[in-house]
């Protein structure tokens, strides 16, 4: 079901000065700045050898990233991403559990694959993107290999 983890959201108010930081103080590089128009979202990846940190900043004012950083002014932890095989079977086999996506159908990530969101009550209190990858390479890290 859940392959590997993709990556780790990290929402902040400052999309440069974050990358900033990152490099300054810790010496992280992030990738090139990237635009989700359907997401209302300004995101970079950082690459670590075992999975990616994924800095998003909301473009406008309204929306749920918008809403996060009301409530988290620096920024913080926002969701968890797995990389699944195929996201409407996996989706099915959640619905026979009772477990429905809070996003809307049809979503796509920045490289337009498909995703779907699960709400933090159904996954331990954790936001969770799910992303049907199309073998870009992507950084990621076999679950077993984290215990």
């Amino acid at each position: 079901m859940l392959q590997t983890l993709s990556h780790v959201s990290i929402v902040v108010p400052d999309l440069e000065l974050a990358v900033s930081r990152l490099k300054s103080v810790y010496g992280l590089n992030a990738g090139r700045r990237q635009v989700n128009e359907a997401q209302g979202v300004a995101l970079v990846y950082v690459a670590l050898a075992n999975v990616k940190l994924e800095l998003m900043q909301p473009m406008h004012t309204d929306g749920p990233l918008a809403r996060f950083l009301e409530k988290n002014p620096k920024g913080g932890l926002h969701h968890i991403s797995f990389d699944v095989e195929s996201l409407d079977t996996l989706l099915q086999t959640l619905a026979s559990t009772g477990v429905q996506p809070v996003s809307a159908p049809g979503a796509v990530n920045v490289r337009g694959d498909p995703i779907a969101f699960l709400h933090p009550k159904d996954f331990l209190g954790v936001l969770v993107e799910l992303e049907q990858h199309n073998n870009d390479g992507a950084v990621s890290v076999k679950l077993d290999a984290l215990f």
